[in-house]
Formats: C-alpha cells, structure tokens, sequence
C-alpha cells in the first residue's frame, strides 16, 4: 500500500540529507560561522532505511545536504540506492542537489553508478555576484564547470536552482533567462523562506512569483505550461522554445494542498515538512526489523501536517535551519 497522509496526499517523494556540512556559507543560509552539526550516518543506514521507504511506495529519492558531495562515499551510496530498483514495482528515481564545487570530477561516476537526475543550487551568474552571496571566492567557475560536465554525463534534464532575495540577486533574473538558453538548463527561481540561521527572513525580503514573471517578461515573451499535480514549480517556456524556467514560490503560492515529500534529516529523523516542529526518529528503528521501522514512517504521516504558516500571526521558525534539515 502506497503511504497517505491524514489529508489523502499520497506521499511518494524522499528527501534525504547525507550531510549538513557544506563548503559554502551562503548569506541566506548561513550565518558565516559554524552552526550546530549532527551525526552523519553510515552508508548502510540510509540504504536500509530507503529500502522501507520504497517497499511503502516511494518513487522519488533525492540527495540533499549539506552539500552531500562532500561525503567520500557518496558514489557508492548512489551505486547501493540504485540497487533498490528491482525490489519495487515503480523503481524509484534517483537524484541529487548539489551546489556543483565538487560536480565537475563526479558527474560522470555518478551517472555511471545510477545518479537518474541533478539539480545545482546557483544564486548568480555573475562571478562577483555569486562570491557575495556563496562566500567562496572564484567558486562560479567551478560550479559552471560541475553543470556542464553533468550535461555532459546525461544527468539531464539539468535544473538550476536560484534563490531570490531582495538586495542580492532579485535583478539576475533577467540574466539568468539568457543563461537557460545558453547552457540549455531549466532554471527555477525559489522564493525566500525562514529556514536561515541568522533568522532574518521577511516578508520584504522576498521577491513574489509575480515579480518574477514580470521581470522574464522583458526578456522575451513565454507562456505557462501545464502544471502536474503534486508539483512544487509553475513552469513555463520562451515562445521561440530555446529554454524553460520555473518558479517555486512557497511563499505567495503554496503547495501544500497537492504535497507529496517527506525528508530524512542526516542524523536519522523523519521531518513531514520543512516547517515542521516535531521530528520522528527513524534511526531509532535501525535495531529492530522493517516492520518496526514502517510503523515509525506510517504514524510519521498520519501526523503530517496539513500545511506551513510562513507570514501568519503565531508562525515559529523550526529549530534546525534548512542546512540541518536537507533542502
């Protein structure tokens, strides 16, 4: 039986975090020090523990951080994850966000061990642009490199990520229309959430979904193409067809109704939302059968919540930043 939460969402998407070190401090993210780090598991643990996710319907695994990059074994863990594939009906598909440093030397390996899909996380295409905002002098280079060596590999569709914040990067938009067409990505500008360490987030920080389009709009005319149930971006396409780009806007437009993730942090722990306040430790199962550890998911999504309250009274940031959580 496929997973359902209390609200009849099927939950078929599994978010897990291999690391929450990163070799970049962004300043939407980071505080610019060393925040609070959790244990990482053994490469083992998480493979067991998305086998029970696939056994209970998963269809989608991504690798999020941290920057899971930097784990030494990250290849062999995509190797062991693409084995879950003849244990399931639906074998699952298997994907990685990344920030691209480390990218360039890897992509290759990583298609060869079973890596389906990338996403690399660039918030400028302007080298001075993205060291303000990265913190890394002369990373631009090296990440351009790591996206177009994943090309290379055919882990494609690429997809970048962008996320826009007020005061740093809300006029590269423009800029990064040119660069979906020139580097043949899809390009996903992300509204502002308060995931970061500083806990600076508000409302006028964030750049709306509404702003957005205007501003492509002056690029070149697109339109909107039909939008799949469960999906996080609106996507549309440049009328001439030489690129697409999405917007994810959590913010202004939420998702919540249609969502279909769940996460597993790097230190074992089942997180329903982004947001949410409660965490369910699924590390605690390791020492007992997968019946044991179904149970643990199984309650996890009977107690999903329905939705985020970003911008309303009462609303409390989670404890962990989306560094600790997995993006």
């Amino acid at each position: 039986m496929p997973l359902v939460d209390q609200y009849g969402r099927s939950i078929r998407d599994l978010r897990i975090s291999i690391t929450d070190r990163c070799n970049y401090r962004c300043v939407y993210c980071r505080t610019g020090a060393h925040g609070p780090e959790y244990a990482e598991l053994a490469s083992s643990d998480y493979v067991r523990m998305a086998q029970v996710f696939v056994s209970l319907g998963i269809t989608k695994i991504r690798l999020t951080g941290g920057e899971p990059l930097l784990r030494r074994d990250v290849i062999e863990l995509v190797r062991q994850l693409h084995a879950l594939r003849t244990l399931a009906d639906t074998p699952p598909e298997l994907a990685i966000t990344t920030n691209g440093h480390l990218l360039a030397e890897m992509a290759a390996p990583l298609k060869a061990a079973g890596l389906d899909r990338v996403t690399v996380s660039i918030d400028a295409v302007d080298p001075e642009r993205f060291a303000r905002i990265t913190r890394v002098p002369n990373g631009y280079a090296s990440v351009l490199e790591g996206l177009r060596a994943a090309r290379r590999a055919g882990l494609g569709p690429v997809k970048v990520n962008c996320v826009l914040l007020r005061g740093f990067n809300e006029d590269q938009v423009e800029a990064f229309g040119r660069f979906a067409q020139q580097e043949q990505v899809v390009v996903r500008f992300i509204e502002f959430m308060p995931l970061e360490e500083g806990r600076v987030w508000s409302p006028r920080v964030v750049v709306p979904l509404a702003e957005v389009l205007e501003r492509m709009s002056h690029l070149a005319p697109f339109h909107e193409l039909p939008h799949e149930p469960g999906s996080t971006s609106r996507l549309y396409r440049f009328d001439d067809g030489s690129a697409e780009f999405g917007v994810i806007a959590p913010v202004t437009l939420p998702f919540c109704g249609a969502c279909s993730r769940i996460r597993l942090t790097s230190d074992g722990k089942i997180r329903t939302c982004l947001f949410s306040l409660n965490e369910h430790d699924l590390r605690a199962g390791l020492g007992a059968g997968d019946e044991e550890m179904a149970r643990i998911i199984e309650y996890a999504m009977a107690h999903k919540e329905e939705r985020h309250h970003i911008g309303e009274p009462g609303f409390v940031q989670p404890g962990r930043s989306m560094v600790h959580i997995g993006g």
